[in-house]
């Protein structure tokens, strides 16, 4: 039976990065990204205290902040090492097709693809997708508008690995 891959990043690494405090930090780490995308891990959607569950369920359209949450780690693995990471809005989703009605009830971990389209002026754009265990469970895009505390680099820093580099 093949193991996942160890993250290149841990949960302690992304929470001291992301603006979202305690369980609100949902990814448990990165797999794998370049200078287009990144590869998160997550496996509390289970949990019955998930702080965004309502009514007994965690809906699919959850999925979508999983989503963002990628977006921003893929911005502070970008940032320069010493400096600041530059801050982000989720501004739209498009084009969000649900393939499952909930999370709660995938028995697998999550893995969580956001895949940067096109970056601009202050404005981002990436494709997303959350699968289990092969099972597409939904996918989109959305926009992100950034603030100006720093530039938005191409290029990967030398000091953040890559799953090629590890």
């Amino acid at each position: 039976m093949l193991s996942a891959p160890a993250p290149l990043f841990d949960h302690a690494w992304i929470a001291a990065r992301l603006p979202h405090a305690g369980a609100m930090c949902l990814l448990d780490g990165v797999l794998d990204w370049g200078p287009s995308h990144v590869l998160c891990s997550a496996d509390n959607h289970r949990r019955p205290d998930h702080p965004l569950r309502q009514f007994g369920r965690l809906g699919a359209a959850c999925g979508v902040e999983y989503a963002a949450q990628a977006m921003a780690v893929h911005g502070a693995l970008l940032a320069p090492a010493q400096g600041p990471v530059r801050p982000g809005m989720l501004v739209s989703a498009r084009g969000v097709e649900l393939h499952v009605p909930r999370l709660d009830d995938i028995q697998a971990p999550l893995l969580v693809r956001a895949e940067r389209l096109q970056a601009g002026d202050g404005l981002l754009m990436y494709g997303f997708s959350l699968r289990a265990a092969g099972r597409l469970l939904l996918e989109g895009r959305a926009s992100v508008l950034l603030g100006r505390d720093a530039p938005v680099s191409d290029a990967a820093p030398p000091d953040h690995p890559t799953r090629d580099q590890a």
